[in-house]
C-alpha cells in the first residue's frame, strides 16, 4: 500500500458515551463535522477517544462506524497501541480488517522498555500490516520516549513508518528528526500549543484535541502555517492559546474536551469511563469562563 501523505490536522476525535454505552449518533455527527471544516483525518480511539476503557469488540465497532461514516472523505487512523505487543497486534489486526487507513502506535507504557524493545515492538506491528503506521512518542503518559536514533531505524526498515506525533515538548526534537530524515519523516505535534512553534521547525501539522470543538479554526491555523504565513497562524495561535492552555491542563484529557463539546451542543452528553470523572466545581468554572468566547 502506498504511504499515506500526512499533512494538517488531525482530530484526535472523543468517543461519546450515554448511559454507559458509545453514543454512535454523536459520534457521527461529530465526524461529519470534522470533514465540513476541512481536516485531513481522525484518529479513532486513542487516548483523547478513551482507549484505555473500551473492550476490544468496542474498539473495533468504533473504528468500523468511523471508517464507514468518513466513507473516503477524510483518513482515519485507528489507535492500536498498548503495552503488550501481542494485543497490539490482535487489536491492529482488526482495525486492519474493518478498513482503517492507518495506526497510531503509543511507546508502550508503564513497562518501560528499552529503546531496543521499542524497536522490536514496532517492528513486529510493522510486519503484521502494509498500512502506514504512526509512531508516537508521549514520555509523559508512557513513561519513555522514542528517540530519535530508533525513529532513524524504523524509517529505514519499513517504508510505511513514514510519520511521528511528537508530544515530548521539544522543540529541539523535532529540529533533530527533520535534520536526520527530511521529507522521509512527517512530524505531527501532539500538542495544541506546540503547533506553531513545532511547524516553525519543520512539523507539517498537528493531531489536535481542540479541533474536536474548533475544527474549522484549527484547520486555518495549520494551512496558514504551511503556506508560511506565519502572521496569520500566530493570530489564530495567540486567540486559541488560553484554551490550549487550559484544556488539557485543568483535567485529565478527555475531560474538559468533552464538557466543552456538551456545553457547545456538539454531543449529548459529557460522560466518561471510570476512572475518570467529571470536572470540579472549581474547574467547571474556570472552563464556563473560558468557553464564552469559543462558544
Amino acid at each position: 500500500m502506498e504511504p499515506l501523505v500526512w499533512q494538517g490536522v488531525y482530530t484526535a476525535i472523543v468517543t461519546p458515551f450515554k448511559n454507559g454505552a458509545v453514543d454512535y449518533h454523536s459520534f457521527r455527527q461529530l465526524i461529519n463535522q470534522q470533514v465540513a471544516a476541512g481536516v485531513t483525518g481522525i484518529v479513532a480511539v486513542g487516548t483523547t477517544g478513551e482507549s484505555p476503557t473500551l473492550d476490544l469488540e468496542e474498539h473495533i465497532e468504533v473504528v468500523a462506524v468511523a471508517v464507514a461514516e468518513a466513507a473516503g472523505r477524510i483518513q482515519v487512523i485507528a489507535g492500536t497501541g498498548s503495552n503488550d505487543t501481542r494485543s497490539s497486534l490482535k487489536t491492529t489486526g482488526r482495525a486492519h480488517e474493518v478498513g482503517a487507513d492507518g495506526f497510531l502506535q503509543v511507546g508502550p507504557y508503564y513497562n518501560k522498555p528499552s529503546q531496543e524493545g521499542l524497536f522490536q515492538h514496532f517492528s513486529a506491528i510493522a510486519d503484521s500490516t502494509d498500512r502506514p503506521i504512526i509512531l508516537y512518542s508521549i514520555p509523559g503518559r508512557s513513561g519513555i520516549a522514542i528517540d530519535v536514533a530508533t525513529v532513524v531505524r524504523l524509517r529505514a526498515k519499513y517504508p510505511h513508518i513514514n510519520c511521528i506525533k511528537e508530544a515530548g515538548g521539544s522543540c529541539d526534537k523535532v529540529s533533530r528528526l527533520v535534520h536526520e530524515m527530511g521529507d522521509d519523516m512527517t512530524v505531527l505535534a501532539g500538542d495544541d500549543a506546540l503547533t506553531l512553534p513545532f511547524m516553525s521547525v519543520g512539523a507539517k501539522g498537528v493531531v489536535s484535541v481542540t479541533s474536536n470543538l474548533l475544527p474549522a479554526g484549527m484547520v486555518e491555523l495549520v494551512n496558514a502555517a504551511l503556506a508560511n504565513d506565519y502572521a496569520a497562524a500566530r493570530k489564530i495561535h495567540n486567540a486559541y492559546f488560553p484554551l490550549f492552555e487550559q484544556m488539557l491542563s485543568l483535567e485529565p484529557n478527555p475531560v474538559c474536551i468533552k464538557y466543552a463539546l456538551h456545553r457547545a451542543g456538539m454531543i449529548d452528553s459529557p460522560e466518561l469511563r471510570l476512572p475518570l470523572v467529571a470536572p470540579t466545581a472549581g474547574n467547571t468554572a474556570i472552563l464556563n469562563d473560558l468557553l464564552k468566547n469559543f462558544v
